[in-house]
């Protein structure tokens, strides 16, 4: 029976704390230290699992874990990651590794010669219809893949302090949809337009949008679409659709829960799910579980590392600067 490994949680927020009740429930883990700026929050989340609130520093140079999972504010994440890779730690870091490609692509740099396992947060690489569409599209069911469209509408609206601080729609919320993208087709984005604007929410116009439209060309010939929104008025709504020579692939938004009822000369269909946790919320434990049977030394095909955060962020940093041109973009090449 192997030892399970000992992680240390930077970061106790929500999805920190998603994070810390995933590694505290799963068997091959345990949840030994927890750090957080809030000194009460992190003691609270301690405290519900058995594990020791510490500071960042205090848990880098700790023997007592052998994986970090970084959940801290996204301009801690790169230095935290290269602290913790020197330090010879596992590292689960959520993404992106930074909020300037430049930084991260020097970072991953300085670490990449390093052997330490580390993963970056696209968990939705984890959902099972969206595996499943890829499992057929590689068999080749549907022929080449030629039109990809995608859509993310989130359901309800984040506060204004949380946009300001994400690094924008095409670094927080389109970014899972660049890599689901590159992931999908085994394909690279060569050049990007987007279009986006503030109707959701007008008071964040002048640093953010929270409605957009990306078009993407990838390098074999194929186009995508991808379709964003901050908030829907009937539910967190994810699809993703790969028309191909010889038929189409698609991964609906699910419904929560029931049958469609037909009726007289109505159809009633179930809703979809309330907001995008619900819906993800089972992606988080499978990356994770994933990671850790890539530590026990597990090949692990669907594994998100460093440069697929970076190439996802190459995408993102194209969208953000056609957003504000209002041009086709090229995406910078990013290897490691």
């Amino acid at each position: 029976m192997r030892i399970p490994q000992r992680f240390a949680v930077v970061g106790c927020g929500f999805i920190g704390q998603v994070h810390a009740a995933n590694i505290a429930r799963h068997p091959g883990t345990d949840l030994t230290l927890v750090c957080d700026t809030d000194t009460a929050r992190a003691e609270s989340v301690a405290r519900q699992y058995g594990a020791r609130s510490v500071t960042s520093e205090q848990a880098l140079e700790s023997d007592r874990i052998d994986a970090v999972l970084i959940a801290s504010a996204t301009p801690t994440h790169a230095a935290l990651l290269e602290q913790a890779v020197r330090a010879g730690k596992a590292v689960y870091c959520e993404k992106p590794i930074d909020l300037s490609l430049a930084h991260a692509r020097d970072v991953v740099g300085r670490i990449s010669p390093t052997r330490v396992p580390v993963t970056v947060g696209f968990n939705r690489r984890f959902d099972r219809s969206h595996q499943q569409l890829r499992a057929q599209l590689r068999e080749g069911t549907i022929g080449y893949a030629e039109l990809i469209q995608m859509t993310c509408r989130a359901s309800v609206l984040p506060s204004a302090d949380y946009l300001r601080a994400s690094g924008g729609q095409m670094r927080d919320q389109a970014i899972h949809f660049f890599d689901l993208l590159r992931w999908l087709t085994d394909d690279e984005v060569t050049r990007v337009a987007a279009m986006g604007a503030a109707l959701a929410m007008p008071e964040i116009r002048s640093f953010d949008v929270d409605t957009s439209v990306v078009m993407l060309q990838l390098q074999k010939g194929a186009l995508a679409q991808l379709d964003n929104s901050r908030r829907t008025a009937y539910g967190y709504d994810e699809r993703l659709s790969v028309m191909g020579s010889e038929g189409m692939l698609a991964s609906e938004s699910q419904a929560t829960r029931g049958a469609t009822l037909y009726q007289g000369g109505t159809i009633r269909q179930p809703g979809l799910y309330a907001d995008w946790f619900s819906r993800v919320q089972e992606t988080y434990y499978a990356h994770l579980d994933a990671f850790v049977r890539h530590i026990n030394g597990e090949e692990v095909a669907d594994l998100p590392g460093l440069l697929d955060g970076l190439r996802a962020q190459a995408i993102a940093e194209a969208a953000q600067l056609s957003l504000t041109r209002g041009t086709f973009t090229e995406v910078e090449h990013v290897a490691i």
